[in-house]
């Protein structure tokens, strides 16, 4: 039971000495709820689908192992979200490690830092190997999940890390990767990133061609990030499921890194699963307009001429003086009520981005909360199936549905050729 959890039932028990049973009934129902969802995750893998672990230690320690105990990251400064103690008590069976690079390497540059990043995450995995083991397919997931251990995969996010070469990605693929988010917060040279000013209709001809070969391969195609164009450009082209790794509803909160009504309702023809994320700004409208209004300072600032130091301290005290408002579990509950009523949980996951965020949703604090948010759904009336379908179901149909069309498309398809060069023309 986590800390947060404890505490909260002993408060309703002690409540209940001065003002009768009702907080007593209420802990108890709280007990056996956490202790239902807690069994369904020992029979279903809980799949959590965005995780950024490896840039912390990128980040904090420059990739050196020995400096950050991943058992328990409790003491750290700033405080991580994960660790093997919280996924433990959390009860997560299998976790996505992003191998993510930021736009800001560029080409060239980006396919040395994934490889690096990959590098570390199977380092991480193996210095860690009583408690994680690297999977590779939904099988693989299962399996390790009944042993006792979390499944660990690896998911590069930003097409910008191949550095627009086949041959990078199906290098990717051959070390373990196993899905590619199309673009990060800026567009890649052959997708249009859903945060950036888009330029290529959605996908390029060599766009097509990456989501084609991912098929191929078996690699997931994600289209968290990427604009709306890219997402149905994406769905026209795919011959697999495709997953959003780390994304809410469009249509409940307003970012654009969310999905669209219009986009949802094509994932149960094609099988795809949306993973419904954590990031505040993503789930809660209140904290999304917030962020633009301090965003709008920030470039009031910068417009001023203020220095870059004195630009961070103005705006820590703007961020003082205009405290905003925080989301909440119910936020994130509520992005799930929407989809599901949409197009049901068989096309449902979550996709939590800890680690990756510098704030969370209250009451969804770090990697042990999981069974919080399931009980909540419990509280909302979804049954033992629907909560299968969101901890896991849903992601390992999906992949399953991919490493089907990669099976029958090798069959058929030999690796693509092409340089971008060639196929979208100019000096890409």
């Amino acid at each position: 039971m986590t800390r947060r959890v404890g505490a909260l039932l002993g408060a309703a028990i002690a409540a209940a000495v001065s003002y009768g049973s009702a907080p007593v009934a209420y802990a108890e129902e709280e007990r056996a709820s956490r202790e239902h969802v807690l069994r369904l995750l020992r029979e279903v893998p809980l799949i959590d689908g965005h995780n950024d672990v490896p840039w912390q230690y990128r980040t904090r320690v420059a990739n050196h192992l020995d400096r950050i105990d991943f058992r328990d990251t409790s003491a750290l400064e700033p405080p991580m979200h994960t660790d093997l103690a919280r996924l433990r008590e959390g009860g997560v069976g299998a976790q996505f490690w992003s191998v993510y690079v930021p736009t800001s390497f560029g080409r060239p540059g980006a396919a040395r830092v994934v490889f690096e990043q990959v590098d570390l995450a199977k380092r991480l995995i193996e210095r860690y190997a009583d408690d994680l083991e690297l999977a590779l397919t939904a099988d693989d997931i299962e399996r390790i999940h009944k042993g006792g251990r979390i499944a660990s995969l690896l998911g590069a996010e930003g097409g910008h890390s191949i550095e627009s070469s086949l041959g990078v990605l199906r290098q990717l693929f051959e070390v373990g990767v196993r899905y590619l988010t199309l673009t990060h917060s800026s567009n890649a040279a052959w997708a249009d990133s859903a945060t950036d000013r888009p330029v290529h209709g959605g996908l390029t001809a060599f766009g097509v061609r990456v989501v084609r070969e991912m098929n191929r391969l078996g690699m997931l195609v994600d289209l968290s990030h990427v604009s709306p164009q890219t997402m149905h450009r994406a769905l026209d082209e795919t011959r697999a499921p495709v997953i959003f790794s780390h994304s809410s509803a469009l249509a409940v909160t307003a970012s654009p890194r969310n999905v669209p009504d219009d986009v949802l309702r094509r994932l149960p023809e094609n099988g795809g699963v949306v993973m419904v994320t954590f990031v505040p700004s993503f789930v809660n409208e209140g904290v999304r307009a917030y962020f633009r209004r301090m965003e709008a300072e920030r470039l009031r600032l910068a417009g001023a001429g203020a220095p870059a130091a004195e630009l961070r301290s103005r705006l820590a005290g703007w961020r003082r003086e205009n405290p905003g408002p925080q989301a909440s579990l119910a936020d994130v509950a509520d992005h799930i009520d929407h989809i599901r009523a949409l197009i049901g949980t068989a096309h449902l996951g979550i996709g939590s981005d800890f680690d990756g965020i510098p704030t969370v949703p209250v009451g969804l604090e770090d990697a042990s909360t999981f069974p919080d948010l399931l009980v909540e759904l419990v509280r909302r009336g979804y049954g033992d199936d629907e909560l299968k379908d969101i901890a896991g179901r849903s992601f390992l149909r999906a992949m399953r549905g991919a490493e089907e069309a990669a099976r029958d498309l090798q069959g058929v398809e030999a690796p693509a050729d092409g340089l971008i060069e060639e196929l979208d023309g100019g000096d890409v």
